[in-house]
């Protein structure tokens, strides 16, 4: 199965770039993740962390208001 997906890349200029700018993205995205929650304030996490617990209809009460 790879030899397949392998040969039919070979063909392609600029193939090599490929799988580079992939793992950037990936990288970028998860350095943007850890970024915002550690600047998350102490009254969001709490809000985020009671947010399983916490029944629908209360929800949808503050989300009205």
């Amino acid at each position: 199965m790879l030899r397949f997906i392998t040969h039919n890349l070979t063909g392609i200029d600029g193939v090599a770039i490929y799988p580079i700018l992939s793992l950037l993205i990936f990288v970028l995205f998860f350095v943007l993740v850890i970024v915002r929650v550690a600047r998350m304030s102490k009254a969001q996490i709490s809000e985020l962390s009671d947010l399983p617990l916490s029944d629908a209809t209360s929800l949808k009460d503050e989300l009205i208001q």
